[in-house]
């Protein structure tokens, strides 16, 4: 028996040096230089590249172009894919509030003890550990625009983050994005007839109605607007206290800050239009399951799009969602990027590649797809100098698959972001 022990326990120890070598191994090359092989790439800033180099070092692009053009030091950790692309963004998620388990403690999306409260930040609740993350990053996604869900007239701020699954101070890029407004259904109650009902605690009454709900907000607007004019007086003694809530609605007049404007309905994303020119906001549109019907007010008025979900459910304010409603907008020159959104249920996180998948079926093409979850992406998000794109200089998120990302039997892998290979096998 002593001498079947002593074998276990030997067996236990080599099993055990060998996985901390292991780890060990793993540890050492993370963060070593990269040279990435693309049979294509993508860069997002140019022509696709045959026979493709992608070089890594301290997080940055080092350098992008032929594999033959350039000789790279030993030092460098060699990775092969058939295709990389820029990693992907997803605009506009909710992946790090809305948690896996899908019970109370871990669903930090939505507060509903007050209809307006935009000083509730994303990055005061964002998991970074949560596996939906890492789940995401294995399907090449780097960044993510997440925040409050829509449900409330103004739900909190959003944050940029990248997917690297630390914690929310070490991933953030921007810890305050965008303030998230709904128009339309999930901005009312239909608690009592011809009016909202009170939120909980007795806090104030939800909007009953669309116009109750525009009301409201340019009510919030305008308040900001003699808060800001207060805060500046010369007489100190006549300033106001500060108020985390005008704060906040106030940095949408600088521009520093814009208003994601949930608007599905054309009503409701005509509001919106006319709400930012009334108050001249910057805004971005968010959802717009209706955009189609609207599209020149929309393309006269400057402001992007980060279009629902492709294959979001086609019911109440979204009843007139289309597939195509993407390649509609690029031919008509209006800026968007596609997000996954937020489900309450099953599937509960969406993938952004899937929908972009969808849409290049569905008219946008494989080019549109692409910069919808990469380059316009960052632009709209205001990221381009650092994400979105294979330049020299910028962040090292790339995206590694074994295919044309857009096809269904494709896997991503690998995931790079800033600099870091994540390779866990195909997903």
């Amino acid at each position: 028996m002593k001498k079947a022990s002593s074998l276990t326990a030997l067996r236990v120890a080599c099993t055990l040096g060998a996985l901390t070598a292991a780890l060990l191994a793993h540890a050492a090359t993370a963060d070593m230089p990269l040279a990435i092989h693309g049979d294509v790439v993508h860069t997002l800033a140019g022509e696709p590249i045959k026979n493709g180099l992608v070089l890594v070092r301290d997080g940055k692009i080092t350098y992008v172009g032929t594999a033959q053009d350039v000789a790279y030091t030993a030092d460098h950790r060699s990775v092969h894919a058939k295709v990389v692309t820029p990693g992907l963004i997803d605009a506009r998620a909710t992946a790090g509030l809305s948690g896996i388990l899908n019970q109370p403690q871990d669903q930090d999306m939505l507060e509903r003890s007050n209809p307006i409260q935009p000083e509730l930040r994303a990055i005061d609740a964002y998991n970074a550990q949560d596996p939906l993350i890492a789940w995401l990053r294995n399907f090449g996604i780097t960044t993510l625009n997440a925040g409050h869900a829509p449900g409330t007239l103004v739900s909190g701020q959003t944050m940029i983050v990248k997917t690297y699954g630390r914690n929310a101070d070490a991933d953030v890029i921007n810890p305050a994005a965008m303030t998230n407004v709904s128009l339309g259904s999930s901005a009312i109650s239909r608690g009592e007839p011809g009016g909202g009902a009170p939120s909980a605690g007795g806090a104030a009454r939800a909007p009953g109605t669309r116009a109750k709900a525009v009301a409201m907000l340019r009510a919030e607007l305008i308040k900001t607007q003699e808060y800001v004019a207060k805060r500046e007086g010369k007489d100190e003694s006549k300033r106001p206290a500060r108020d985390l809530k005008l704060e906040t609605l106030a940095r949408a007049f600088d521009g520093s800050q814009r208003l994601l404007i949930t608007a599905h309905r054309q009503q409701d994303i005509l509001a919106a239009l006319r709400i930012a020119q009334e108050f001249k906001l910057q805004i971005v549109l968010d959802g717009c399951a209706d955009a189609h019907l609207v599209l020149d007010e929309i393309k006269a008025s400057g402001f992007p799009v980060i279009l629902h979900p492709t294959m979001a459910r086609a019911n109440e304010d979204t009843e007139n969602l289309a597939m195509d409603t993407a390649a509609k907008l690029r031919a008509a020159g209006i800026p968007f990027a596609i997000q996954s959104g937020f489900e309450s249920y099953v599937p509960k996180t969406r993938v952004v590649l899937f929908e972009a998948a969808a849409a290049a079926g569905r008219g946008l093409g494989f080019d549109g797809a692409l910069a919808a979850v990469t380059r316009d992406a960052a632009q709209i998000l205001g990221i381009a100098d650092r994400t979105g794109s294979l330049v020299v200089g910028k962040d090292a998120d790339l995206a590694l698959f074994d295919g044309d990302p857009f096809e269904y039997t494709t896997h991503a892998t690998g995931t790079v972001v800033g600099g870091k290979l994540f390779a866990d096998g195909p997903h």
